[in-house]
C-alpha cells in the first residue's frame, strides 16, 4: 500500500459507511482517502514529511453538501440590510434610516430577512407602515423566505405600481380597498420591477429567474461579480461544505465558475441548474443539455433543471389539496398546469437530466409527482433521482409515491416554523391543524426509506449546517399526539453528508469516508455526539479538506 502524504489522527470519526461507521483516524493519498481506521493503523501509513492533523477528539466527517442554496443572491445579499430580530416601527426607522445615510447614491434600499409579523403579530405591513420608517426614498423589504417582499410608497410609484399590475398565476401587486398598491407583492413578477431600480440594475437577483444578464455586465461589474461568487465559496468552506447545488442558475453564472475553476479556485464543488421558467417553452431544454455536455467537470456541472410549481403558505400562494384553513375558497395557483409541467418532466427525463421542482403544498406535491410519474410510463424507469424541493405539506395519500418512483426529497430543518427562526404564524393557521401531522414530514419520509437531503435554502435560512441539524435534532410537534418528526443526530448528519452526496449521483465518490473516496473531509471544532443537542448550533468547522487539500481552517 502507498505511503499517505496526509493523515488525520485522534478523531471521533463518523465514516456514514455502514461496513466501518466508526474510526479514529484516516490515512489520504493523492487526494483520496488511502485507509479509514485506528491511530495506529494509520500512524503506520504515514510517508516521512506527511502532514499530521490531529483532530483533537473533534467529530470528522464527510464533507457536508449544501444540497439546496442561492449561492450569488446569499453572498451579494450580504450586503444589504439584514432585519433579523427587527420588530415594531421605532426599531424598523432607527435601521433603515441609519442605512440610508450611509448609502447616499443608491437608487433603492433593499433590506432583508423582514418578520411578518414585522409590526405586530396578526399587522399586515403596508406601504403606509414603511413610510413612516423612511418615507423620500424607495425602500424594499424582503421577507425571509424570499417570496414575499414589502415596499415604501416612493418604490411603488418609482416602478409604476401603485394601480397594481397583471401578473402570472401565482403571483401578485396586492391592491388595497381604494385601488392603489397596499405594499406587498408576491413572488417575482410583482417584486422584480422594483428591484429593476437598484443602481445595479437588479445584478443581485443574478439567475434567480434563470435568464442571462439584460446588458452585459461591465468588466467592473464582472469583477465584483466574480468576488461575490468567491465570497460565498469561502463562507460556504468555512462551515465546513465541500459540495454545493445550486437552485438557481444561467449561463452568466456557470461562466462565473467556470473561470474560478481555471484558476484553481472552485474550493466546493457546484452545481448549477437550468432554470425552466414558465415563460420559457418545453424546447428550451435543449439548452439544458448542451449546458450539461459544456460543463461537466468534477467540480463544476449543469446536469439537472430547476422549476416552481408554487410558492409558500405565509403568502398563501403554495398550492394546497384542499381549502387553506384561513381562506375557505382558495387552495392557491400552480405555476405550471398540469399538462404543461408533464410534457417538461417528459422531455427532460427523456434527455437523461434530473429534475428539481420547488414544491411546498401538498397540491403542488401532487402534481410535480403526477409528472415523474408520466415521465417514467413514457421513458421507462431509470435511477433518474428527480427531486422535489422543501416538501413542507403532504398528503398522506402520496406518501408511498416517493418510493415508488425513487423520488429524492430535499428538506430544510430550518424551515418548520418555530424549529429555528421562522415564526409560528401565519404558516399554522394557514396549513389548518387537521394538515400538522403531515408538515415537513421527515420520519414518515424516512420510515419508507425514502432518500433525503438536507439544506439551508440560503440565504432563506442561515447557512450555518449545525444550526440546521440542532434543529432537525430538537424539533417538536405543534400538538400533543401529532408526529414529532425529529431526527437523531446520526440521521441528521447523513442528511447534510451521505444524503447530498446521493441527491446529487456523487454518493460513489463523496458523501462517505472510506477507501478510494474522494478525500472531502470536515473536521468539527469539537465532538458532535458529547455535548448536549442545545449547544449543536455552537459547533463550528475548524479544518475543510477538499481532496485533501484545506479550503478552510479556522
Amino acid at each position: 500500500m502507498s505511503n499517505a502524504d496526509l493523515v488525520i489522527l485522534n478523531g471521533r470519526v463518523l465514516t456514514m459507511d455502514l461496513a466501518t461507521p466508526r474510526a479514529e483516524a484516516l490515512a489520504i493519498s493523492g487526494g483520496r482517502i488511502l485507509a479509514v481506521g485506528s491511530n495506529a493503523d494509520i500512524v503506520a501509513l504515514a510517508a516521512p514529511g506527511a502532514r499530521r492533523i490531529d483532530a483533537q477528539g473533534g467529530t470528522v466527517l464527510p464533507g457536508l453538501v449544501e444540497a439546496h442554496l442561492h449561492l450569488f443572491a446569499g453572498a451579494f445579499g450580504q450586503r444589504f440590510l439584514q432585519l433579523d430580530g427587527v420588530h415594531g416601527l421605532a426599531a424598523l426607522r432607527d435601521k433603515v434610516q441609519a442605512y440610508a445615510k450611509a448609502n447616499p447614491q443608491e437608487a433603492l434600499l433593499v433590506c432583508k430577512a423582514a418578520d411578518y409579523n414585522l409590526f405586530g403579530e396578526g399587522v399586515t405591513t403596508t406601504r403606509q407602515l414603511l413610510d413612516q420608517a423612511l418615507a423620500d426614498r424607495p425602500l424594499i423589504l424582503f421577507a425571509g423566505d424570499h417570496h414575499t417582499a414589502w415596499a415604501n410608497t416612493a418604490a411603488l410609484t418609482a416602478a409604476g405600481l401603485m394601480h397594481g399590475r397583471d401578473t402570472p398565476p401565482g403571483n401578485e401587486v396586492v391592491v388595497a380597498s381604494d385601488g392603489t398598491a397596499a405594499g406587498e407583492l408576491r413572488e417575482h413578477a410583482a417584486f422584480d420591477p422594483v428591484m429593476a431600480l437598484r443602481s445595479s440594475g437588479g445584478r443581485e437577483s443574478l439567475g434567480l429567474l434563470g435568464v442571462e444578464p439584460e446588458t452585459p455586465p461591465t468588466p467592473a461589474q464582472r469583477a465584483e461579480d466574480l468576488a461575490v461568487m468567491r465570497d460565498g465559496l469561502k463562507l460556504c468552506a468555512s462551515y465546513g461544505f465541500t459540495s454545493l447545488h445550486n437552485m438557481d442558475g444561467n449561463r452568466y453564472q456557470l461562466d462565473l465558475l467556470h473561470e474560478i475553476e481555471q484558476a484553481g479556485e472552485l474550493i466546493c464543488r457546484t452545481e448549477i441548474p437550468f432554470h425552466l421558467t414558465p415563460s420559457k417553452p418545453v424546447s428550451s431544454l435543449a439548452e439544458a443539455s448542451e449546458l450539461a455536455a459544456e460543463f461537466a467537470t468534477d467540480r463544476l456541472s449543469a446536469r439537472r433543471v430547476k422549476m416552481f410549481m408554487d410558492g409558500v403558505v405565509d403568502s398563501s400562494t403554495a398550492v394546497m389539496v384542499e381549502d387553506y384553513a384561513d381562506r375557505p375558497g382558495w387552495r392557491g395557483e400552480p405555476l405550471h398546469s398540469a399538462d404543461r409541467f408533464r410534457e417538461a418532466a417528459i422531455e427532460a427525463d427523456r434527455r437523461g437530466l434530473q429534475i428539481s421542482v420547488h414544491a411546498i403544498g401538498d397540491g403542488a406535491v401532487r402534481r410535480v409527482l403526477d409528472g415523474y410519474e408520466a415521465a417514467r410510463r413514457a421513458n421507462g424507469p431509470r435511477d433518474s433521482r428527480h427531486r422535489i424541493e422543501h416538501v413542507e405539506v403532504l398528503h398522506p395519500d402520496d406518501l408511498p409515491r416517493f418510493r415508488e418512483l425513487g423520488v429524492v426529497a430535499s428538506m430544510q430543518p430550518p424551515h418548520p416554523p418555530g424549529a429555528m427562526d421562522f415564526p409560528l404564524e401565519p404558516w399554522r393557521s394557514r396549513v389548518g391543524a387537521a394538515r400538522w401531522p403531515w408538515a415537513f414530514p421527515v420520519s414518515c419520509l424516512r420510515a419508507q426509506g425514502v432518500p433525503i437531503a438536507f439544506a439551508s435554502d440560503w440565504p432563506v435560512s442561515d447557512l450555518n449546517p449545525m444550526r440546521g441539524v440542532k434543529a432537525a435534532v430538537l424539533r417538536q410537534p405543534w400538538r400533543d399526539g401529532d408526529p414529532g418528526h425529529a431526527s437523531t443526530l446520526h440521521e441528521a448528519l447523513h442528511g447534510y453528508t451521505w444524503g447530498g452526496a446521493y441527491a446529487g449521483f456523487a454518493e460513489d465518490r463523496t458523501g462517505r469516508l472510506a477507501a478510494g473516496y474522494l478525500a472531502d473531509i470536515v473536521i468539527m471544532d469539537r465532538n458532535l455526539e458529547a455535548i448536549p443537542p442545545e449547544e449543536l448550533d455552537q459547533a463550528r468547522a475548524a479544518i475543510t479538506l477538499s481532496e485533501g487539500v484545506p479550503i478552510w481552517e479556522a
